[in-house]
């Protein structure tokens, strides 16, 4: 009979293994770090949820408070916020020596979409 000779794998033939191992490792480490845990996707939805809140504030309030005293403020000098549900934004005045305003705030709140109070010199303009 005849005896059968094994050959060794070649060396090519391991390498193309080894890579392919690799490749494979890398594709299960990208797909178990793409799930975000319930505490992460909290996170990042309250981030959201105050930038919204912020950046609708910053383009009404200024204009409300332009429209109510004439004057065009750009930077508050205090935010009040819970980071939820509302924020206070309140300048000084820089024209109060010529008639203009002392101090302005405008509160917006999320759950209206929209400004609940603006008050400028302790006179109520806009209450929700």
């Amino acid at each position: 009979m005849s005896e059968e000779i094994k050959e060794p794998m070649s060396q090519t033939m391991k390498i193309a293994i080894a890579i392919a191992g690799v490749f494979a490792a890398g594709f299960l480490m990208v797909g178990e770090s793409k799930q975000k845990s319930v505490a992460e996707m909290e996170a990042e939805s309250m981030i959201r949820n105050y930038a919204n809140i912020q950046g609708m504030a910053n383009q009404k309030c200024p204009a409300a408070v332009e429209s109510a005293t004439g004057e065009q403020v750009f930077f508050p000098t205090k935010i009040d916020t819970d980071k939820d549900t509302y924020i206070t934004l309140m300048w000084d005045g820089e024209n109060t020596g010529t008639g203009g305003f002392k101090k302005a705030s405008c509160t917006l709140k999320a759950s209206l979409g929209g400004i609940s109070e603006l008050v400028v010199d302790e006179k109520v303009i806009i209450k929700k």
